[in-house]
C-alpha cells in the first residue's frame, strides 16, 4: 500500500521517517512500553533506526503493517506523542496496536488517533472488522480501546507471546457500523447470549475504572 498521512483537530498521523529515530528511542525507554508491547528490551538506538528506516517502511510496501507516527499539530510540527499500527493478519483480518509516550498520556491523544485510524481502515481500506488485543492487566490500553468504540469480547488463553512467555489476552472488536459507517460486506449477527451467560463470561472481573494516564498495547 502507498503510505498515507491522516490528521485530526490536534494530531498528524504520518508514516515513520528516519528523522523520528531519536524520539522513538526515547519513547521506548519507558518501562510500561517494554512491559506490555513486543518492542525489544532493552531498547537500543539501533532498534529505533531499524524500525524507522527498514521495518516500518517495509510493512507499508508489503501490505503487512500500516504504522503511523503520531505528532502534535495537524501539520505534524509538534513532538512525537504516540505510535499506532495496524497489522494485516489475512483477508479481512486486521489488528490495531499502539503506545503513547509517558509524558503525553492522559490527554486523549491515543483515543483520538485510534479513532482516526479506524475510520480510515473502514472507509479507505475496506476493512469489515478491526481487532484489538492486549495482555490481561493492561488496563490503560483497554480503556483507550473502549473509548474508541471497541467492544471487549472475551479472553484468549495463552494467546500473546511477550518475550517467550505466553499471556492470556483480552480481545475486542470494532465494526464499521459501531462508528455509523457502512460495511463493505453484509453482516449477519449470531444469536445473542442470555443475560446469565453475559454476566458470567470470560471478561468477568475486568476493570471498569475511568480513563487514566498510561496507554500501551500488547501488539504495537
Amino acid at each position: 500500500m502507498e503510505p498515507v498521512t491522516l490528521s485530526t483537530a490536534r494530531l498528524s498521523l504520518r508514516p515513520f521517517a528516519p528523522a523520528d529515530a531519536e524520539e522513538v528511542y526515547a519513547g521506548c525507554q519507558d518501562p510500561a512500553v517494554q512491559r506490555w508491547t513486543v518492542v525489544p528490551s532493552p531498547y537500543e538506538r539501533a532498534h529505533a533506526r531499524s524500525w524507522v528506516e527498514e521495518i516500518s517502511p517495509a510493512g507499508w510496501r508489503e501490505d503487512r503493517e500500516y504504522t503511523f507516527a503520531v505528532r502534535l499539530g495537524p501539520e505534524g510540527g509538534g513532538p512525537l506523542v504516540a505510535s499506532v499500527g495496524v497489522h494485516v493478519r489475512g483477508p479481512q483480518a486486521y489488528e490495531i496496536g499502539y503506545w503513547t509516550a509517558a509524558e503525553h498520556r492522559g490527554r486523549g491523544y491515543m483515543t483520538e488517533a485510534v479513532g482516526r485510524v479506524a475510520r480510515w481502515m473502514f472507509t479507505d481500506v475496506g476493512a469489515g472488522r478491526l481487532e484489538w488485543r492486549a495482555a490481561v492487566g493492561n488496563a490503560p490500553s483497554r480503556r483507550v480501546a473502549e473509548k474508541a468504540g471497541f467492544r471487549v469480547e472475551g479472553v484468549l488463553r495463552a494467546a500473546l507471546d511477550l518475550r517467550g512467555t505466553l499471556h492470556d489476552c483480552w480481545v475486542a472488536g470494532l465494526l464499521p457500523t459501531d462508528l455509523g459507517l457502512p460495511s463493505k460486506l453484509p453482516y449477519l449477527p449470531g444469536p445473542q447470549p442470555s443475560a446469565t451467560t453475559a454476566t458470567t463470561g470470560a471478561c468477568a472481573g475486568a476493570p471498569a475504572s475511568p480513563q487514566a494516564g498510561g496507554v500501551v498495547s500488547g501488539r504495537a
